[in-house]
């Protein structure tokens, strides 16, 4: 079976994210490729978190929160569309749903793109956060990708 896989064009893995991803500037989605998705997936979910916001923030930022991207999707657009996709974004940690860029206060950050596949759809609404949606999948999850890129305040 091939391994799940996530990568993008925009950004190498553990290199930076281009500026106009921030959100502070056009803040729409870096484009994603998905490779290796298991036969069974029934639906894949992506969580964008800031492990580094723990010092200034109190806690791990949630940038981007999403399920039920379809297991058929091999890329993510640019300003990705979910809902048009058929998948349903929750809040992040900027109180909004969809996308919410880089924004670190402090020094350079690192952004994880977490990419899972699962054996069934999750039954949670678009109020769902990221720890909602961990407990969800939790006991579903067939394979995992994660794909890191850095951002620094400017």
């Amino acid at each position: 079976m091939p391994e799940l896989r996530l990568t993008s064009a925009a950004f190498a893995d553990g290199e930076a994210i281009p500026d106009r991803f921030g959100y502070r500037r056009e803040n729409v989605n870096p484009p994603l490729t998905i490779d290796g998705v298991p036969d069974d997936a029934a639906a894949l979910a992506l969580i964008v978190d800031d492990p580094d916001a723990v010092e200034p923030a109190g806690k791990i930022w949630d940038h981007w929160v999403v399920w039920n991207v379809p297991p058929e999707t091999e890329s993510i657009p640019e300003d990705w569309d979910a809902a048009a996709a058929g998948a349903v974004e929750g809040l992040t940690d900027y109180g909004e749903r969809g996308y919410g860029g880089p924004n670190p206060p402090d020094r350079e950050h690192s952004y994880r793109f977490r990419l899972s596949a699962l054996d069934d759809r999750v039954d949670l609404d678009s109020d769902a956060t990221s720890d909602d949606l961990r407990a969800a999948m939790e006991g579903h999850v067939l394979a995992e990708a994660e794909l890191t890129g850095t951002y620094a305040p400017g």
